[in-house]
């Protein structure tokens, strides 16, 4: 891969871990440049500091753990303290739009330390679009202190995210059943996993504990139910139920953007008429913002009477444009539920998802980051 760089290490950090090993990793990620002694990571984890330990010798002969000094202890010597290895390896996420390509490169904490992005034509053809993914992957600068684990790859749904073989995405029939996963690792000589841009977003938020705003939404942490509602090119969601994303039986879960509100309404891109994408869509092709966040607001007060979750998040770059104008929107349609249902605890909170507008493509990287640390399936 040109300018990244594909080592032996990669192998063992993919390597499967037990659970205890993972939640030890995950509590170093967190811990963050200060380090955690092992007597700490003993008391967080239940586990004996004998098992801690054995652990973290593993871990840092995969290189991933070092120590970090030492901390003084409240009797007896000094505790040394450990931190995770941060560029011992990295992931390139990839995030495919219809129009636009955006690749960034992340260390094991999650944070991105390069970047590209480049114009796109999904319809243009496999060859076409992979070739040009891959010179973009290619073309990443730096990587060259640590393994390239993989690239993890977020586009259009629908698909089915565990063979990684493309469906009929909307609007480009062409693609159904493409093996992108297969045809893409062989291209890059490095694993891959694909997923929707929104269930990667979502994992993204999910695990960076983003979406709670520090009220302990973190992934895998038992609890917190939200959606994300991407609107760029199209309309979808990723639904993150009790702490996990939720793909469905068929990991065709989050088609958001196709259920109808509007009988015999706009013709969509499905060839359904008066879905949301199609009605969100048309509008601010009219230049009818607020009714565009109307619109996706009553999707949104669907989502919330029929999940029950805790939060709505705004991304894709049609609400990055006029994000105050959705925010707005869509809460003024949730109060309204809110205020007819009596609702104790008031409407359920909007918020835009931070990110920006490589978002998606750090949740894809995290497609690969995550199973690491014990925080869900890639």
């Amino acid at each position: 891969m040109g300018g990244v760089n594909r080592t032996n290490g990669a192998a063992n950090l993919l390597a499967p871990r037990n659970h205890n090993a993972a939640l030890v990793l995950d509590l170093l990620r967190r811990s963050g440049t200060e380090g955690i002694s092992r007597l700490e990571l003993a008391e967080r984890t239940g586990l004996t500091p004998q098992a801690v330990s054995k652990i973290t010798a593993r871990l840092r002969e995969d290189g991933l753990v070092t120590e970090a000094g030492r901390r003084a202890s409240t009797g007896g010597k000094p505790r040394t303290v450990l931190r995770l290895v941060r560029d011992a390896g990295h992931a390139v996420g990839l995030h495919l739009e219809r129009d636009e390509s955006t690749v960034v490169l992340c260390d094991l904490t999650g944070a991105v330390v390069a970047e590209r992005r480049a114009p796109l034509d999904f319809g243009a053809g496999a060859d076409v679009v992979i070739e040009a993914a891959a010179r973009e992957v290619e073309a990443l600068p730096g990587g060259r202190g640590g393994s390239v684990l993989g690239v993890g790859a977020a586009l259009p749904g629908p698909l089915d995210h565990r063979r990684g073989v493309l469906q009929r995405v909307t609007g480009f029939p062409q693609w159904e059943g493409f093996p992108l996963r297969d045809v893409l690792a062989r291209r890059l000589g490095v694993p891959v996993v694909v997923d929707k841009d929104t269930n990667a977003a979502a994992l993204g938020l999910a695990v960076g504990g983003e979406a709670g705003g520090g009220s302990g939404f973190g992934f895998g942490a038992g609890g917190g139910s939200f959606a994300y509602l991407h609107l760029g090119t199209g309309l979808g969601a990723g639904l993150v139920i009790d702490g996990s994303v939720h793909r469905g039986a068929r990991t065709g879960a989050g088609e958001f953007g196709h259920q109808v509100i509007q009988l015999g309404g706009a013709l969509c891109g499905c060839g359904d008429r008066g879905c949301i994408e199609a009605l969100c869509l048309g509008a601010v092709a009219r230049g009818e913002v607020d009714e565009a966040a109307r619109v996706l607001g009553v999707g949104a007060a669907n989502l919330v009477g029929l999940l029950d979750i805790d939060l709505v998040l705004l991304g894709g770059r049609t609400v990055a444009a006029e994000p105050e104008v959705f925010v707005r929107g869509v809460g003024g349609v949730l109060g309204a539920r809110a205020r007819r249902e009596g609702v104790r605890r008031g409407a359920v909170p909007v918020r835009v998802a931070p990110g920006g507008a490589r978002g998606v493509a750090e949740g894809a990287a995290q497609l690969l980051l995550a199973p690491l640390f014990g925080r869900g399936e890639g």
